[in-house]
């Protein structure tokens, strides 16, 4: 099978304006921004074009994918050749995605994901829109059918899998989104072309000293805050726009996005943990986040990292947590709080930072010259207090039947839970500081995080007691959690040999052959 006839200019088109972009900057660089100088740009254009459309034409003939029985292959290469064989078992997601212009030329692009891999796998761009459903649908179907494959099952296709909607983004939430968003790379390319970087723009600019020392360069500034702030909100509702969350069989189907299109599953069998995220201002208003973190990569954009996806962007709380208990039923956690004398530690640290601040902001005013209020920065110390007793307040760790929880964080909190038989390491951390405190902390480790970064789950700060405790109780219950998942495994059914096929379970003494 091959691309689609029109991904020829649309690739074509995507490398020879990159080659132009570059070439343009480094044109106007060399010239100094002298704008007689840009008409060299002419000739490579013509290059670029004619390079691309011929790279594109070779790449086009030479692009094939097929099924096989256990394989979806890709064979692909102008220069160096490259064949690919992706087994059904290994294909963790396949995403769609197609942007506006996509979109209006009747083409998408396929993302194969697969377990463990840190970037994606299989990419083939471009298809037509129906080709592409008619991939993700098939390779679907495949990888039900090969995992499902057992002695005596019909090789029959499996039936399809009913679609239960989860969850459907309302105008209010998407709103919400949007306001809550904020982007600061507007804020990053004006620091850029005010650097002096940008000799073509430069020359049109005020200088950097006088925005600063201007009522209309506060102005300016407050004004690339304010349209930093509009770009975050354009950017987040166009990404979740349309966000749709489904259920069908063990997978998680998603939906979302304006300009660009995303479509995608989740299967349950990959999934690591579930994280419920919020902030003062969400939690004030009632509202959470709802994060699934799966083994590998995350595609489709979206995610918060490594093997990370947005599977709810805001709802209410309580929404939320259904959600979550849909994903990983872990029921309502009851989090043990680290020990009381621990707000003392963290009142000490932030003490100290303040101390160090001020100091700094003292030697500025004193010896440089500049007319600092260090006395202000010390005022902080005032709010102290209320800090370590908040940063103590919203952790915890909860051990449910099946899950462990824990709970981290006040400006950003998150609650991770983690089924116990998908914890591979359960590590004990006591850093120089916290043994004079006699407290430590326990991660444990999936194969989605790496926990010792601070993105996986996390008991911090618990009595040296209490952590080799919950260190030695998390290690039984994961060795009971896959002696549990093993045990419905091992169980097989017994053939009398000598009558018409009359099966007997396992647990019925027999001393007929096992099958």
């Amino acid at each position: 099978m091959k691309l689609s006839p029109v991904s020829i200019p649309y690739r074509a088109f995507q490398k020879a304006s990159s080659l132009l972009i570059a070439a343009f900057f480094v044109v106007a660089a060399g010239t100094g921004g002298d704008v007689a100088g840009i008409p060299v740009v002419v000739p490579l254009a013509v290059g670029a074009i004619l390079l691309a459309v011929g790279y594109e034409i070779a790449y086009y003939r030479r692009f094939e994918y097929e099924f096989t029985d256990d394989t979806f292959d890709i064979r692909s290469g102008v220069i160096s050749r490259r064949e690919r064989e992706i087994p059904y078992r290994r294909i963790q997601n396949v995403d769609i995605s197609r942007n506006v212009l996509q979109r209006l030329l009747g083409i998408a692009a396929v993302s194969l994901e697969t377990a463990g891999g840190s970037s994606t796998e299989g990419s083939i761009r471009y298809v037509s829109p129906a080709e592409a459903k008619r991939l993700q649908s098939e390779l679907q179907r495949r990888k039900r059918r090969v995992e499902s494959d057992e002695p005596g099952v019909d090789d029959a296709d499996p039936e399809p899998v009913e679609e239960t909607e989860l969850y459907s983004i309302t105008p209010t939430e998407l709103g919400l989104v949007g306001a809550l968003s904020f982007d600061p790379r507007l804020l990053g390319l004006a620091l850029f072309v005010a650097s002096g970087s940008f000799p073509l723009l430069q020359q049109f600019l005020p200088q950097p000293e006088a925005l600063l020392l201007s009522v209309t360069g506060l102005l300016v500034v407050a004004g690339l805050f304010v349209a930093s702030w509009l770009l975050g909100v354009a950017i987040a509702v166009t990404n979740y726009y349309g966000f749709r969350l489904t259920r069908s069989g063990d997978e998680f189907r998603y939906e979302r996005g304006l300009l660009r299109r995303f479509s995608g599953s989740i299967p349950s069998e990959k999934v690591q943990s579930i994280t419920v995220q919020d902030n003062p201002l969400k939690r004030t208003f009632g509202y959470a986040t709802l994060v699934i973190e799966t083994a590998g990569y995350a595609p489709g954009g979206g995610g918060e990292g490594r093997g990370q996806q947005v599977a709810v962007p805001i709802a209410r709380t309580d929404r939320i947590y259904r959600l979550a208990n849909e994903v990983e039923e872990f029921g309502t956690p009851e989090f043990h709080q680290p020990p009381g004398r621990t707000r003392r530690r963290y009142a000490f640290r932030y003490s100290i930072g303040i101390g160090v601040l001020t100091a700094i902001a003292y030697g500025v005013d004193r010896y440089l010259g500049f007319d600092v209020p260090w006395l202000y920065v010390l005022a902080l110390l005032v709010f102290v207090p209320a800090a370590a007793h908040l940063k103590w307040k919203h952790r915890g760790y909860w051990l449910g039947e099946d899950h462990l929880l824990t709970r981290n964080g006040f400006w950003r909190r998150e609650i991770k839970a983690v089924p116990y038989y998908r914890i591979q390491n359960v590590i004990d951390t006591r850093t120089i500081f916290q043994r004079r405190w006699n407290i430590a902390t326990v991660h444990a480790d999936t194969a989605g995080t790496l926990s010792l970064t601070g993105s996986g789950a996390a008991a911090v700060d618990y009595d040296d007691g209490d952590a080799d405790w919950l260190r030695e109780e998390l290690t039984d219950r994961l060795q009971d959690a896959l002696q549990e998942r093993r045990e419905p495994q091992s169980r097989f059914e017994w053939i009398d040999l000598d009558s018409a096929g009359e099966t007997f379970d396992r647990d019925e003494p027999s001393s007929r052959e096992p099958t």
